[in-house]
């Protein structure tokens, strides 16, 4: 697997290192302290923190604009790109400019449609979905050449991620995505929630076997849970997502549903570390990056790496 040298994440996975990500949403405030604010708890705990780009086609300050003050503050970002805002030369052109400024991992998403936002009369580019962008990015990297054939002289050092969902080994086994996506350039996966051990368990196993860990790296996707409720809410609107009934009723019977929230999100995180084949965790909780940190933290991960 090609690795990108200035990429925290990148080396950390290279050494054999469970890795940790978090994720951040930038904030309505044109400030660089509110940045700062919401991600400091994460310094020197996640390996990288993912930088989300107009979630929900709700706009927020531009993601790239985050991921570079997360930067200056010596705090690695994942920066997400979505298709939906921006034509082929805007999106080739913040690839070379966010390289430029210490930004080099990216998660290429096609992103939401407009109508699940708060301005849905906005207009949506789509020109390209996130494989293309993927392999543009890739051949930008590798070649040195925009796709015009342009020299790109020093080319961005990228380290480049897609996300997944976690399946059941069976007929509906996805891959040929999977293998479409590592085609395309993809280095690692970040996946959807998944809050059963056993799942993850059978899908890694599946992984190894299908020969796809020897390709790229698998995060699985996990977060604390702040109540039974919110637990509950994911399994109605999160497609794919189920949270067990087991965890659902130690919550309700705990006396702080969101402290028993982060151990459990502490223990499956541990139980993770101890799969062939998943090569570290994504932790995502909305506005719970102090949350996060914490599960980090209490899970005692970091303290084993040599």
């Amino acid at each position: 697997m090609t690795q990108s040298k200035p990429s925290k994440l990148a080396q950390v996975l290279a050494d054999g290192h469970f890795a940790i990500t978090a994720e951040t949403s930038p904030p309505d405030a044109a400030s660089t302290q509110a940045v700062i604010d919401r991600v400091a708890c994460l310094e020197g705990l996640a390996d990288a923190v993912n930088v989300t780009d107009g979630a929900s086609a709700r706009v927020h300050m531009s993601a790239f604009a985050t991921a570079t003050i997360m930067v200056q503050q010596g705090i690695e970002p994942v920066l997400q790109m979505t298709t939906r805002d921006r034509n082929r030369l805007a999106l080739q052109g913040d690839v070379v400019g966010a390289s430029a400024l210490g930004i080099h991992n990216f998660l290429c998403l096609t992103g939401d449609k407009m109508a699940a936002g708060d301005q849905p009369e906005a207009a949506e580019v789509f020109e390209l979905d996130s494989g293309e962008l993927m392999r543009q990015m890739r051949d930008m990297r590798d070649s040195g050449t925009f796709p015009s054939g342009r020299q790109i002289d020093p080319p961005p050092s990228l380290f480049l991620g897609a996300a997944e969902m976690p399946a059941e080994p069976g007929d509906n086994w996805p891959a040929a995505r999977l293998q479409a996506k590592i085609d395309n350039g993809t280095q690692f996966f970040q996946t959807q929630y998944c809050f059963e051990l056993d799942k993850v368990k059978r899908y890694c196993a599946a992984l190894v076997d299908g020969g796809f860990t020897e390709q790229a790296y698998f995060l699985i996707g996990i977060g604390p849970l702040a109540s039974a409720k919110s637990a509950r809410w994911m399994n109605e609107n999160l497609f794919g997502v189920h949270v067990p009934d087991a965890i659902i009723e130690r919550l309700e019977g705990a006396e702080d549903q969101r402290a028993e929230g982060r151990a459990i999100c502490a223990e499956l995180l541990q139980g993770f570390s101890e799969i062939e084949g998943c090569a570290g965790a994504h932790l995502m909780a909305p506005h719970g990056e102090a949350s996060c940190a914490q599960v980090i933290a209490e899970s005692g991960l970091l303290g084993l790496r040599s």
